[in-house]
């Protein structure tokens, strides 16, 4: 590497792998990258001094998970031998080969990861950042909110209950309904949900993306009595005068708003990709990190990678995902290094163990195209006991010891044709 010791008054370092984002998808590439080669020097620059098991939040909002253990110190499960720059970046510039953080210090790169996950645009519908974690607003995808979701169904005995989808790409598509199906379980437990009113606000047109299994939700949507409102986007929110607005089209196509009160409101924000990929050169029209769907390496930029929620891939944005990715971009990133083909292809996994009632879930595994990529021989389609197991016992135990330490259990993934 070239050394610039000193550019517009702020250090240089270089880096020989460098890996943007500390979360599921840059620990577990960092832990994955070590297996294979313990002497690799890897630097990860990420800001937060905290991690996060973001797949919990959704049981911690439906009563069945404690919030304090989603959260570990950043120190603690930071691979061994990966040096952190703990730091936002301001700017990627993939022709120079170097990311600018946001102090102004430059960190070159011989290859590059981009894996800082996306951002929640919580900005973009109006009146909701003043009145979140009151006035019955809340949403599980924060984790100081989720108790405070609980807090509220717990409350709730009558009223109006709204819950509300955007439009994709999201995390998790999943976890939105799931937060109607936890707090309608607790309702209908406790006597109540037949004074509550529950209408789920979908900015798309079907009530999941895999056809599939949306027979098997609707059973569930049925047997909680809640409307579906589909191609209605929130677009305000007043939260002391307990009304919501949505937009939705009419039949000739004109856009109509919509006011409806409401006694809870669960929120799911609109998402993005965070400003240094959307305004760099990797980024696509919609400002993903542009990366091959099979290899996830960049379209444009041959020592640049992509993995997780950023990456412009159709697959759905969840750690099930990120947990494949990681393998293929791990390979293929040695292999681009020795001067080898890239050996591995993703398949566009992902997994959304949907938790329909407290105690079972509808474990749906697909790829691209929506294809079904089941891990266990059974109907993925019927709800189990097993399947809850597996999402509030199981995963989070493997994701803290298993994926963030290298370890690739249930990641075969096909080898290049």
């Amino acid at each position: 590497m070239h050394d610039n010791a000193q550019q517009q008054g702020a250090t240089a370092s270089n880096a020989d792998i460098l890996i943007i984002g500390g979360g599921a998808a840059g620990i577990g590439l960092a832990a994955s990258l070590l297996k294979r080669q313990p002497g690799l020097a890897i630097t990860l620059i990420e800001p937060s001094d905290t991690h996060y098991y973001q797949p919990a939040w959704t049981l911690v909002g439906g009563g069945a998970y404690d919030v304090g253990s989603t959260a570990r110190p950043m120190a603690q499960v930071m691979p061994k031998g990966v040096q952190w720059l703990q730091a936002a970046v301001q700017g990627i510039d993939a022709d120079g080969q170097r990311v600018t953080l946001a102090d102004g210090r430059h960190v070159g790169y011989r290859q590059l990861v981009v894996c800082p996950g996306l951002r929640l645009a919580w900005e973009q519908i109006e009146g909701l950042e003043q009145t979140l974690g009151q006035h019955g607003v809340t949403s599980n995808y924060r984790y100081d909110l989720a108790p405070y979701t609980w807090q509220l169904v717990q409350q709730l005995r009558q009223g109006k209950a709204l819950f509300t989808q955007p439009g994709m790409p999201i995390k998790c598509a999943g976890a939105p309904q799931k937060a109607l199906y936890l707090s309608c379980d607790y309702w209908r437990r406790s006597g109540v949900l037949k004074h509550i009113d529950v209408e789920f606000n979908l900015a798309g047109p079907a009530l999941f993306g895999v056809a599939t299994y949306v027979p098997a939700l609707m059973k569930y949507i049925e047997k909680y009595r809640a409307q579906l409102a589909f191609g209605s986007q929130l677009v305000k929110v007043d939260g002391p005068a307990k009304t919501a607005w949505f937009e939705s089209l009419d039949a000739n196509g004109a856009r109509v708003r919509q006011a409806k009160p409401f006694d809870l409101l669960h929120v799911v924000p609109p998402q993005v990709a965070p400003d240094c990929v959307r305004e760099s050169r990797l980024a696509n029209a919609g400002g993903w990190c542009e990366v091959d769907p099979g290899t996830l390496q960049h379209v444009r930029y041959a020592n640049v990678f992509g993995l997780g929620d950023v990456c412009s891939t159709s697959n759905a944005k969840t750690a099930a995902a990120a947990r494949k990715q990681i393998v293929v971009v791990a390979e293929n990133l040695l292999a681009l290094r020795a001067g080898r083909a890239l050996p591995l292809r993703y398949d566009g996994y992902g997994s959304c163990p949907l938790t329909v009632e407290k105690g079972r879930v509808v474990l749906a595994e697909f790829g691209y195209g929506g294809k079904l990529l089941p891990s266990f021989p059974w109907d993925s389609t019927v709800a189990r006991r097993s399947a809850w197991w597996l999402k509030a016992s199981f995963l989070p135990w493997f994701y803290w010891n298993g994926m963030l330490k290298g370890r690739e259990w249930l990641t075969r993934c096909s080898a290049a044709e």
